[in-house]
C-alpha cells in the first residue's frame, strides 16, 4: 500500500448523512494530518455542510476544503437505507457508496467508511473488491465491551448460515484482528459460541467447526457461552451471522433497558435524586466505559480491501471512531495479514 494512507468516506450514508459524516471527517483530518481523506457525496450537500463546518470556507470544487489532506468527489446518486441490496448494486453505480468502494478497488484509497445500508454495502463490497484468496465468505466483526477491555465477535450478520470451514476462517481472521489491532495477546484466545462448554453440546455444524478450530494452530480454547463474551476469558468469539446478529441486538436492547431503568429509579424521589448525585462520578465512568460510540466501526473482514461499516445512527463522535478504525486497519494492512495467514498473497 502507499505510504500515505487514503480513506474514502461515503458522507451521504447513515440516518443523518452529511450533517454527521462531514464534521466527523473534518475532525479526523485535523487529528491525522498524515492521512488523506476523500469525502464523497452530492455536490450541493457537500458544499453546504462544508461551508457550515469550515471557517473561511474553502472551495470544494477545487479539491481542498480548508485542509490540505481533504478533497471531495461528487456523486450523482445515493444508496438509501430502504434500497434492496440487489437493486442498489445494479442501478446505483454512481452512488457515493459505490464510488468509495471503487477508490479502494483501484488502490487510490486504502479503506472505505460508510454508515449506509448494510446489505447494499456488503453486496457492493463483495462484487467490487472480491474475496481474499483462501476466504469463502466475508464476515462482519466488531468490538464488544468486556471485563478484559473488549472482545472481537464475528460474524455479526453477513452470513445467516455458515459451513464449519467458514467458521474456522472467521476464527483466523478474528485472531489476526485481535493480535494486530488490539494487541490482546501474541496468540489471541479464540472461542466458538455454543449452548454449553461441554464437548458433547451443539449441533453437527458447531461440532465440525470445533474440530477444525482445534486443529487450526490458533489459540483455540473451545466452546464459550453467551456470558463469556463479556468476560476476560476470550479475545475472539466466533459464530454464524444469524446468531451473532441476534446476540448483538440483544446486547443493545439490554443496555438501553438498564440505562432507562437506572434513570427511572434515580428520579423516583428527592432522596433518590440525592443518591444519584452522590453516585454521579461512578455512573459517568460506567457510561463512558460502556458507551457504544467508542466501539463503533464494524469491519467487513475477508474482502480484498478494507471496508468499515459505521452504525447508521452514529453521531459525530461515533462516526469519527469508525474512521479511526479504518486508519488503524490501513496502517497494519489487515487484508495482507489475513492473506498471508491463509497461505496466499493479497490481490492474487
Amino acid at each position: 500500500m502507499s505510504a500515505l494512507l487514503h480513506i474514502a468516506i461515503d458522507v451521504m450514508s447513515g440516518d443523518r448523512g452529511p450533517s454527521v459524516c462531514i464534521p466527523a471527517a473534518l475532525a479526523a483530518a485535523g487529528d491525522f494530518p498524515d492521512v488523506r481523506f476523500t469525502l464523497i457525496g452530492r455536490q450541493a450537500d457537500l458544499e453546504r455542510q462544508i461551508a457550515q463546518g469550515v471557517s473561511g470556507g474553502g472551495d470544494p470544487s477545487g479539491g481542498t476544503v480548508g485542509f490540505a489532506n481533504v478533497s471531495c468527489l461528487f456523486a450523482a446518486e445515493v444508496v438509501e437505507m430502504a434500497d434492496h441490496p440487489r437493486e442498489a448494486l445494479r442501478r446505483k453505480k454512481n452512488s457515493s457508496m459505490r464510488l468509495a468502494l471503487d477508490l479502494v478497488k483501484s488502490r487510490q484509497a486504502t479503506a472505505c467508511v460508510s454508515a449506509g445500508n448494510t446489505g447494499a454495502l456488503m453486496a457492493m463490497a463483495h462484487f467490487v473488491l472480491k474475496m481474499l484468496p483462501g476466504v469463502e465468505r466475508p464476515a462482519i466483526v466488531s468490538l464488544i465491551p468486556s471485563r478484559g477491555g473488549h472482545t472481537y465477535m464475528l460474524d455479526l450478520g453477513a452470513n445467516a448460515s455458515c459451513t464449519p470451514a467458514q467458521l474456522c476462517q472467521f476464527g483466523v481472521m478474528g485472531s489476526i484482528l485481535a493480535a494486530d489491532l488490539a494487541g490482546a495477546h501474541e496468540k489471541p484466545r479464540v472461542g466458538l459460541l455454543n449452548i454449553g462448554e461441554e464437548e458433547i453440546k451443539g449441533n453437527e455444524n458447531v461440532q465440525a467447526a470445533h474440530n477444525l478450530l482445534s486443529a487450526s494452530g490458533l489459540n483455540y480454547i473451545g466452546f464459550v457461552e453467551g456470558h463469556d463474551i463479556f468476560s476476560d476469558k476470550v479475545d475472539v468469539v466466533v459464530t454464524d451471522g444469524f446468531t451473532g446478529n441476534v446476540a448483538l441486538k440483544t446486547m443493545e436492547g439490554a443496555a438501553r433497558f438498564i440505562s432507562e431503568a437506572l434513570r427511572e429509579e434515580f428520579t423516583r424521589s428527592s432522596l433518590r435524586k440525592l443518591g444519584a448525585l452522590a453516585a454521579k462520578p461512578a455512573l459517568d465512568a460506567l457510561r463512558a466505559r460502556l458507551d457504544p460510540r467508542r466501539y463503533n466501526g464494524a469491519t467487513m473482514v475477508g474482502l480484498n480491501g478494507i471496508v468499515v461499516k459505521s452504525h447508521g445512527g452514529a453521531d459525530v463522535f461515533g462516526f469519527q471512531r469508525a474512521i479511526e478504525v479504518a486508519i488503524l486497519e490501513s496502517r497494519t494492512d489487515v487484508p495482507a495479514r489475513i492473506a498471508e495467514r491463509l497461505g496466499a498473497p493479497p490481490g492474487a
